[in-house]
């Protein structure tokens, strides 16, 4: 209970301050396990530790690869795939030679470490890259990976593992060659069952309500046989049916992938805390040895740097690209994991310094997770590779009205997106100045078109309610309903449409798309009225009249907040209503200015 507890807490707190999540997940871990000794994982959970941990980082890891479409990497494929081999070549090279000469372990122990500390992985780099905002090219590297790179990086230790043995003589050549045979084995059983999901998906043969289920199921089961056959080969097999399955086009892979998303997070945030709890006293005062402390400044500003540049020479990589990718590599919880093994076998066959490996590991993990985690965002951003702008709204559907409103938006320097599937709608805005995009929100070319990232609100005003509601459920797993609007029912009782089928219903349920474009038509304009000490909102409310709307308020602080009907808000001193107000009010406010002017000329001929 206090693990989950106190990881989906540390998540949230991260959430709430903008903090790396990761981060507070291993504090709060080293908190309650060596610390203040609260609790003790490994031998609350005994001879289960590992298995749990292991298959959860496996459910991790399919997550991650469901998300691997090959589409996202159209056009910058040659520095994804020369950054996960021959990156990582160079990577566990630079890797092998820091552990040995500036940690100080034998060459055996290093080629092995060498070979696993390659690896970042989805527990730690998805977090971070939710928290950064980055642009969809350098998030896509990373992401692409990490994910890769995870089961990789196993594979490679346990190959230099198989290999040290070779070389002692404790294994046959034919031994050796099994593992080749086993990672074969690993790929294609990934593959097979990810196509035969894949197949029974598309035909209905498992209904809805067990195709979560099910996967899950089958994925355990992917692993745990390609296990059997030799460790760690399981990450692989999942991994390769991540894959295949994310790009075979299965209409419910985006309902499966939420699900799994949010297993992922909560496995993560369970998973790092359990690590990070079960460590000793004696671990954490052995991270602070001068040779595991360089060891991990020459990991950060020399092997990792040094692999991506030369990896990606003859690239279209610009430079800022690939000093954040040489900057970012987060270790997380496969290396803990993984390290924790190969600590214990190396043991076993004789070489004594493996006792280091788990400070070592630590040591590397949370220096990165602190160092990436802080400082991602304030890179990316200087190096304008992620969002500098405030945090923007995207409005779809150009109409009459919502021109007029991205442009209220565009006039007070917000980051406004306007899109529609038609040209011609769009041709105001364009002239305006106002970012546009011409394509249906839903389609998938879109989203591999438009950037998302920057925006964290959406109005969904289209023509069509049931399109609304369409976008707005396809929204919610990314941006979180409070963030979705939708203009009111035009057609049917508004009572009579289940309100988790809709976002919130901006202004009030009686001012619809078409009868706001009508009173566009009419002579209503979009204006601004800033309180003040002396106009303060009671007043503002007092001149309310029957043709006059408020659509929304820039506080103080400068942020949009937004009129609904299920919100009542309650602007203060400072702020800024944005309102809808028709042609009379017009006349009203030029009466009123020659009625002060006529009471002021009486004043001063009485005088």
């Amino acid at each position: 209970m206090l693990i989950i507890f106190l990881g989906v807490l540390s998540q949230w707190i991260a959430w709430r301050l903008r903090l790396p999540a990761i981060v507070l997940m291993s504090i709060a871990g080293l908190l309650i396990g060596p610390i203040f000794g609260v609790i003790s994982p490994e031998e609350s959970f005994g001879d289960l530790f590992r298995p749990l941990v292991s298959l959860a980082v496996a459910i991790i890891l399919f997550e991650g690869s469901l998300n691997l479409n090959f589409k996202e990497i159209r056009g910058f494929s040659k520095p994804v795939w020369r950054i996960v081999t021959f990156g990582a070549l160079l990577a566990w090279a630079g890797g092998t030679l820091a552990s040995h000469y500036v940690a100080g372990l034998s060459w055996a122990v290093s080629f092995v470490i060498g070979g696993l500390f390659i690896v970042t992985g989805p527990t730690v780099i998805m977090p971070l890259l939710r928290q950064a905002k980055l642009k969809a090219r350098p998030a896509a590297l990373l992401k692409w990976e990490g994910i890769i790179v995870d089961p990789f990086g196993a594979l490679l230790a346990l190959f230099a593992f198989q290999f040290v043995l070779f070389a002692e003589g404790d294994v046959t050549a034919a031994a050796f060659g099994l593992f080749f045979l086993a990672a074969l084995f690993a790929t294609v059983l990934g593959a097979a069952a990810g196509l035969g999901m894949g197949w029974m998906f598309e035909r209905g043969q498992i209904p809805e309500f067990l195709k979560s289920p099910m996967v899950f199921g089958v994925v355990l089961l992917t692993f745990v046989i390609s296990d059997i056959v030799m460790h760690e080969t399981g990450l692989l097999a999942v991994t390769a049916m991540g894959m295949v399955m994310a790009n075979m086009n299965i209409t419910s892979i985006n309902d499966m992938r939420h699900f799994k998303e949010t297993m992922s997070i909560l496995l993560i945030s369970s998973v790092f805390m359990m690590l990070t709890a079960s460590l000793s006293m004696e671990v954490l005062f052995e991270i602070f040895n001068w040779s595991i402390i360089s060891f991990v400044l020459v990991m950060l500003f020399i092997v990792r740097p040094l692999s991506i540049w030369v990896s990606t020479i003859g690239t279209d990589l610009s430079w800022q690209e690939k000093a954040l990718v040489g900057w970012i590599a987060p270790r997380g919880i496969v290396a803990l994991t993984v390290s924790g093994y190969f600590a214990s076998v190396l043991l076993d066959a004789g070489f004594e310094d493996a006792e280091l490996l788990t400070a070592l590991t630590f040591a590397l993990v949370f220096s990165t997770v602190v160092a990436h985690g802080f400082s991602i965002t304030w890179v990316g951003r200087k190096l304008g590779l992620a969002s500098a702008e405030d945090p923007g709204i995207i409005i779809i559907g150009a109409s009459r009205f919502t021109t007029a409103m991205a442009k209220a938006l565009y006039d007070m320097d917000k980051n406004v997106l306007l899109v529609d599937d038609s040209w011609g709608r769009l041709q105001k805005a364009r002239q305006i100045g106002i970012k546009t995009y011409v394509g249906n929100i839903l389609s998938e070319h879109t989203e591999y078109e438009v950037d998302l990232t920057p925006y964290e609100k959406m109005i969904v005003a289209s023509e069509t309610d049931s399109f609304n509601a369409l976008v707005v459920n396809n929204f919610v797993p990314e941006m979180g309903r409070i963030n979705l609007f939708q203009t009111a029912l035009h057609q049917g009782d508004p009572a009579d449409f289940h309100s988790s089928l809709s976002g919130r219903i901006l202004f009030t349920e009686d001012w619809n798309i078409h009868v706001l474009d009508e009173k566009e038509e009419q002579g209503y304009a979009i204006r601004s009225t800033k309180l003040t000490e002396r106009f303060t909102y009671e007043e503002f409310n007092q001149r309310w009249s029957a043709n006059t709307i408020p659509l929304f308020i820039e506080t103080a602080q400068g942020n949009i907040e937004f009129f609904t009907s299920d919100k009542v808000l309650e602007p203060k001193q400072g702020d800024t209503i944005i309102s809808f107000t028709g042609p009379e009010r017009d006349s009203d406010r030029i009466q009123e200015r020659l009625e002060t002017k006529r009471i002021k000329k009486d004043s001063q001929t009485k005088e």
